[in-house]
């Protein structure tokens, strides 16, 4: 979940659902090449330099001084393309981690994230570390600066769930950021950083209320909005139900609740996908905790 609603390019959290799995072999041919992607319906390049999967492994090759080095990848996508769960950063983080594993390299995860970082603005077009830094690490992070990768990990309260729900439509990351105006008006900037102050105080300190009353996007969610169908009646559905909070995951069109516990999760979740039904859009349901490994060998 990238953004949290107030965290915009700065704040990401990972869940334990959906994911993607990258399988990473030894290749006589030269370099990286990738020879199957499934769960994608042809919208993925097989061509490694245009690929997330691809272009991460090539930057660790290169690092390694092993730019030759033959690398084959087969890509399983299980979760949604243009779904605002980042998915691409899903394949990066995975690529970068199997081939790490392959080629018995001892980096750690933390040393592997420039390259998956690397394969991540393929698709982002920039530096945003928002989905690819808690892809790869787990946790709920904050992104202090991406040019030096200053990131840090947050504490999460125990019982903290998340439901997100991913209706049956497509909205692309660069469209979504095209939309968003370059300025802020300054009681909404005020407004907007207190909040996010008071979010990341009150998972340090366990205050759940604190936490839900700072759950507020007041920047970019409502630029955003009009681009999900029934997008307010789906947040005031989960809020009825409990959840803390409700926004935006990502670009969209996937939307969240941050929930105390896993049982306000799934009351909320199937509010919110009522709500979208009467939008007439089919939807899906994913249930979580925070995710605290991030990518993993399997």
């Amino acid at each position: 979940m990238g953004n949290i609603g107030i965290g915009f390019d700065i704040m990401g959290l990972a869940i334990e659902q959906p994911g993607d799995e990258v399988i990473a072999r030894h290749s006589e041919t030269p370099g990286v090449r990738i020879s199957k992607i499934t769960g994608a319906q042809g919208k993925l390049p097989l061509e490694a330099h245009l690929n997330t999967a691809g272009v991460a492994v090539q930057r660790l090759l290169e690092h390694l001084g092993e730019p030759d080095r033959g690398i084959e990848l087969e890509i399983h996508k299980k979760m949604p393309v243009n779904s605002g769960l980042g998915s691409s950063a899903a394949s990066a983080a995975a690529a970068t981690l199997a081939a790490s594993e392959l080629l018995r390299t001892g980096l750690s995860k933390r040393d592997l994230l420039p390259f998956a970082w690397e394969g991540e603005k393929v698709a982002s077009g920039g530096r945003q570390g928002d989905n690819i830094v808690p892809s790869l690490l787990g946790g709920l992070v904050l992104i202090r600066d991406n040019d030096t990768l200053d990131i840090h990990r947050l504490h999460v309260p125990k019982g903290v769930y998340v439901a997100v729900v991913h209706p049956q439509m497509e909205i692309g990351t660069r469209e979504a950021r095209a939309l968003l105006s370059p300025t802020v008006p300054m009681d909404v900037h005020v407004r907007h950083n207190a909040n996010l102050a008071a979010f990341v105080l009150g998972m340090f300190n366990g205050d759940i209320a604190l936490v839900g009353r700072s759950l507020k996007d007041d920047v970019v969610e409502p630029q955003r909005a009009r681009l999900i169908p029934g997008f307010y009646q789906v947040k005031e559905a989960a809020l009825n139900m409990g959840a803390l909070g409700c926004s935006i995951s990502g670009s969209g069109p996937s939307v969240f609740a941050l929930c105390a516990n896993s049982l306000i999760a799934e009351n909320a979740g199937a509010a919110m996908q009522r709500a979208f039904a009467q939008h007439h859009l089919d939807s899906r349901l994913y249930l979580s905790a925070v995710n605290q490994e991030g990518a993993v060998i399997c």
